[in-house]
């Protein structure tokens, strides 16, 4: 049964108190566990518990669920948060670049640093515990548990560093004496998970090789093999330091180093046939929205959530406006694809009309919704969509579908930038081919894959190749934000896609042809949308029995507010600690990056 489990019983009294109590200092030295761990760590199904209690802490309410998620990696060159344009919002502040310390939906005790630290105090104890008591070897199920603890620990790790730079290192219990100390040079933090994950890599199985790794939900050595190719990529690419935009420092980190690293790792995951792209776009995305959650297919790794718990669809599914034939919660929409990434695809690419979405579920009458256009000015991630789902959400607050952390399309993006940068475009094309193999028709692979990929003649036009792909495949999933930082192209491409929006409003330019005039009718079924005029040059009407509506509403204030006016993005990559950490930490915390 899908679930995010919580530690249980005598665990969740004694053992994680601590971890769970964030008056004062947020962080306390431990309380003695009422349970010896030499008792817990040496039974599986104990640890088990203890384990899954690491997962715990992002689905509280301003963890993952309420406040990384929904706010983490906007905004971009394609994903836009729809309260970046509201005069005075905290959230917008978190959009558009010019977040404070004191910004009102972060500054709270309980907000994700807290939580990311919480769960990794629980991952410290059970790796402490299980190297102490478990004998872990690899090929045994206390084994895998320490895999998963290493790598959920990394997990914490990776996300803290994405949004914050530098941050503590904590790889220990903490003690009095490590209660208050300051933030580590990130460069020892990416070298410490990497090397934690290849450790987890011998202990963890491959999807389906044994019963603890059957579910997307638990870690399997696909997914963590994967992670530390992304990670690697990560480590050496550029990104904002306390003294400037810079690739690392330490030679361990270096472009040769982790791009062999990843290469590595995205080819053992790719020749162990244990995961593969599903072949049809749509298909995975209607599956994931059913919860389809068996292991060994595109999905690598979510994060869990109970029926109850999690804000996925709440947050970004295409937007209900009332209690529907579909959903009982009337949400979604926070976000959307900037209005020029419909129009950047190939028509004939089947991401697409899976990508954008141009209008909404209205108003219901009697309960029952019609599909209702929109504006030019507002589309929506159609990756997310009660309709698809198999279960009528009933919560107000929660939908509880799970938040794809990593699928098998990143593995090969990441192998296909590797090998271009270590041997050039032809070692790099079997892989985007596969990628753009699945996005076409069989009949299109001839000119939209193998002539496209073969043109691809130098380093350069491959990787900008690559980039683009991201784009295409990636839109609504929000690692767009690290990878445009890593590339070094985060303020380039947010006024390119200013630049583009002008154009497209003007209807000049590369979206000259663009139709101002969209004419759509209901199909048979009363609710669903038949739109003329989405594509290209399609600027005749089509016929009486279609209405029409203006498709030119895209106003400047909307593009001017992809970031703020006089920010520049490459100043504020990351978010600043929150007041309430700097005023608890002693003095030893202090934000950099001009905060």
């Amino acid at each position: 049964m899908k679930k995010i489990i919580i530690i249980l019983g005598i665990l969740a009294t004694g053992f994680f108190t601590s971890c769970e109590e964030f008056d004062g200092d947020f962080l306390e030295a431990p309380a003695q566990s009422t349970l010896d761990e030499s008792v817990i760590f040496s039974s599986p199904d104990l640890t088990k518990s203890a384990i899954d209690g690491i997962v715990e802490p992002m689905g509280q309410t301003n963890s993952y669920r309420g406040r990384f998620i929904p706010f983490y990696g906007f905004n971009t060159d394609s994903e836009y948060n729809y309260s970046s344009d509201e005069d005075g919002s905290s959230q917008g502040a978190l959009m558009i670049y010019d977040a404070t310390p004191s910004n009102s939906q972060m500054n709270t005790q309980n907000n994700a640093w807290a939580q990311m630290y919480a769960g990794i105090e629980r991952a410290n104890i059970c790796i402490r515990g299980l190297r102490t008591y478990g004998n872990p070897e690899p090929g045994t199920v206390l084994g895998q548990y320490l895999g998963e603890a290493l790598t959920l620990r990394a997990i914490y790790y990776a996300d803290l560093m994405k949004a914050w730079g530098d941050v503590q290192y904590r790889f220990e219990p903490i003690v009095a004496e490590t209660v208050f100390i300051p933030k580590t040079d990130r460069e020892v933090i990416y070298k410490k998970i990497i090397e934690d994950l290849g450790e987890a890599a011998t202990l963890v199985a491959w999807p389906n090789e044994t019963a603890q790794t059957t579910t997307t939900e638990r870690i399997n050595k696909a997914f963590v093999k994967s992670f530390r190719a992304r990670l690697a990529l990560v480590a050496s690419g550029f990104q904002q330091y306390p003294d400037g935009i810079r690739r690392a420092n330490d030679p361990a980190l270096s472009v040769a180093n982790m791009y062999t690293l990843a290469l590595n790792e995205a080819n053992d995951v790719i020749n162990s046939g244990t995961a593969s792209l599903n072949p049809s776009f749509e298909t995975f995305w209607r599956n994931y929205n059913e919860e389809v959650l068996a292991a060994g297919n595109e999905s690598l790794w979510e994060i869990p959530f109970a029926d109850g718990r999690g804000r996925v669809l709440f947050s970004f599914a295409v937007r209900h406006r009332g209690v529907d034939q579909h959903t009982g919660q009337p949400r979604g929409g926070i976000a959307g694809p900037l209005p020029t990434v419909f129009y950047d695809f190939d028509e004939a690419d089947t991401r697409r009309d899976v990508t954008c979405v141009p209008y909404q579920w209205g108003n219901p009458i009697e309960g029952i919704a019609q599909q209702e256009l929109v504006g030019l000015n507002t589309w929506y991630f159609g990756k997310y969509r009660y309709e698809w789902m198999n279960r009528y959400v009933t919560s107000t607050n929660d939908d509880g579908v799970n938040k794809i952390y990593m699928r098998y399309a990143e593995v090969l993006l990441i192998a296909a930038e590797s090998a271009n940068e270590l041997q050039g475009p032809g070692a790099a094309a079997p892989y985007l081919k596969e990628i753009r193999m699945r996005a076409f028709p069989s009949e299109l692979h001839p000119e939209k894959v193998d002539a496209y990929v073969n043109a691809l003649g130098s380093q350069q036009a491959m990787l900008d190749a690559i980039i683009e792909e991201y784009n295409y495949e990636f839109t609504g999933e929000m690692i767009r934000k690290q990878n445009l930082i890593r590339w070094n192209l985060l303020g380039t491409n947010l006024d390119e896609a200013k630049a583009k929006m002008f154009n497209l409003k003007n209807r000049t330019g590369e979206y000259s042809d663009v139709p101002t005039t969209l004419y759509f009718k209901y199909e048979e079924d009363g609710e669903t949308l038949d739109i003329y005029g989405l594509n290209r040059d399609e600027d005749e009407n089509p016929g009486p029995e279609f209405s029409a509506v203006d498709w030119t509403m895209l106003e400047d204030d909307t593009i001017n507010s992809l970031y703020k006016p006089g920010v520049n993005p490459d100043d504020r990559q990351f978010w600043p600690i929150w007041q309430v950490f700097i005023d608890a930490s002693n003095g030893q915390l202090v934000n950099d990056y001009g905060y």
